[in-house]
Formats: structure tokens, sequence, C-alpha cells
């Protein structure tokens, strides 16, 4: 006698169908916001406040990831260890102009200005960035090599050929059409100038985002287009620019990234709690999120923290 063949309704292979391809309905159902600059200043603005406490902003004047090493002890000198290794891989020449692109409260320019003797013009489309930056640079008496406005870095107010340095430390994420980003830098810098950039790089695995890790990450900070290290490359070949340096840091920022993990542990029980009692602003109500996110990604493997350095071509 044999076995009747097991046939499906109808309703059972639809839900098979919805199953096996579940991560790729997610993609389609799910699409990233794309953030204009006004959104990413607002979330600088709105958010100044978790990074006073959380970097120890008055002392590290740093918003970034800390590059751990041998040398390093505490998250502070991670921090400033950054500003160490970018500066180390473009090998900064003393005197040039740099334009910072994305300057944060300034501390990128205030160690170069301080170290190499720079003039830095530092921009950033945050107001409360600005003036924050342009009060350290009076403490710290470095009025005369440090400038500080607020300007989007795809559409500045500079002459052509201003600059023998573009300094951008987990800015040209907040890019949505890089070659824009690099059309404008290549028009600021002088024949043979550089960029450097340290930033997050989206791995293969990353791309395809099953579980959304990225994205929402990406929404708690702004973020609407991760960069992609091949597809960057491509827009440095059309925009004039050829690759010089190009290392993986992610092993170095693990410790930063788990530290902001652990913050999202410990936050996330009294931004629930104040949040339920205050008319919270768009980005802070949700950010102590973005340290889980960001976490989760990494040990996923979905990105990756670089360094890159570029050079104009002619």
């Amino acid at each position: 006698m044999k076995t009747p063949a097991l046939q499906l309704t109808y309703e059972e292979a639809s839900l098979k169908l919805i199953v096996v391809n579940l991560p790729v309905i997610s993609q389609l159902l799910y699409q990233m916001p794309t953030f204009t600059p006004k959104d990413i200043a607002d979330y600088y603005d709105q958010t100044l406040p978790h990074y006073r406490f959380w970097w120890k902003m008055k002392q590290s004047k740093a918003i970034h990831y800390g590059i751990w090493d041998d040398e390093t002890s505490n998250f502070r000198e991670a921090l400033h260890n950054t500003n160490h290794q970018m500066a180390a891989f473009v090998g900064v020449e003393p005197n040039s102009r740099v334009m910072d692109a994305g300057c944060g409260v300034g501390g990128a320019a205030f160690f170069l200005a301080s170290t190499f003797d720079c003039k830095v013009d530092g921009i950033s489309l945050s107001n409360r960035q600005v003036q924050l930056a342009k009060g350290l640079s009076e403490k710290l008496n470095l009025q005369k090599l440090t400038h500080f406005q607020v300007a989007n870095y795809n559409e500045t107010p500079f002459e052509n050929n201003s600059f023998d340095l573009i300094w951008a430390c987990e800015s040209l994420c907040y890019a949505n059409d890089k070659d824009t980003f690099l059309a404008e830098a290549h028009r600021l810098l002088k024949p043979g100038g550089k960029i450097v950039l340290s930033d997050y790089f989206l791995t293969e695995k990353g791309t395809a985002d099953e579980q959304l890790l990225m994205k929402s990450w990406g929404e708690t900070w702004a973020i609407s287009q991760f960069n992609e290290i091949t597809a960057f490359r491509k827009a440095l070949q059309r925009n004039g620019f050829t690759l010089v340096e190009n290392k993986d840091f992610t092993a170095q920022i693990y410790q930063s990234s788990r530290r902001m993990y652990w913050a999202y542990l410990i936050g996330a029980l009294p931004s629930i709690l104040y949040n339920l009692t205050h008319n919270t602003s768009r980005f802070a109500k949700h950010h102590y999120l973005s340290g889980k996110f960001q976490f989760l990604a990494l040990k996923e493997k979905l990105w990756e923290y670089r360094i890159v350095v570029v050079q104009k071509v002619g």
C-alpha cells in the first residue's frame, strides 16, 4: 500500500514561502530613512548632553570611538589615540592648512594646532558644537590657529585649492552621496593634497543586514548610508583620488564599542522612565539604544572600523 503524498494547503504553502523569504521581505518592508543635514544637526544638538557625560567631553573634547593599544590605559587616552593614529597614517606636515570635516567640539583641531602648528578650519552642521568649540579655542589660546563655523562639507565657503589636508573622523558616514563629498574635497585640496578618515565600513554580511541591526543603529545616530569599501574605491576613482592607506582597526575599537554597550545597559531603565515623564526630543529619546545596536552589529561582524588615507591626483 502506497503512502499518499503530503499536500500543503494554500495557506500552509503561503506561510512556508513567507518564512523562507523573511530576510528578503524584511529588507523590502524596512526602508532606511534619509536624514537631511538639518536632521543630523538636530541629532548632535539634542544628544550633546549624553556625549558630555559618557565621553567625559570636558576632558576628552571628543565624541568618537577610542582606539586601544598597549599604550592606552583608559577611555580618554583611547579617544586621544584615535587622533594620533590618524595623524601618523597620513603623515601630518607642520604648518599645514587643514579642514576638519565634521569637527565636533574641536578636539582634533586643537590636537593638530598644538602638535603640528596647523591652521585648522573646523566645520559642523551643529551650531551647539561650533559654539562649544569656539569657547574651548579661547580657553586653550588657540584662536589664531583654529576657526570654527557652521557649514556643510558637501558645499563649503572655501576657495579652490585651499587645503593641504582634509580630516574626517567618523563623518563620512553622514554623506548620503559619497561622490558629492569627494567632489567638493577634490575642489578644496591643493594638488597632491590628502584626506584622512576614520569611519565605519559595512562588511558583506553587514550589507545584507538580515537582523536590521545596522539600520536600527543608523536610525539612532541619523546615519542614512554607511560606508562600503568597494563602492568607496569606485567613488575615489570617479572623483580623482587614489587610495594610499586602508587599515582595519576593528579589534582596537572593540573595547570602546563594548563600553557603549555597558552604557546602554546602565542607562536603559533611567532613559525609559525619563521618557515617560518628559517630552524628550526626537533623537535623545532613543539614543540609549545605539549602544546596543552598534555592539551587537560589531559582534555579528556587520561592520569594521577603518582608517583610510586617499590622495588627490594631479
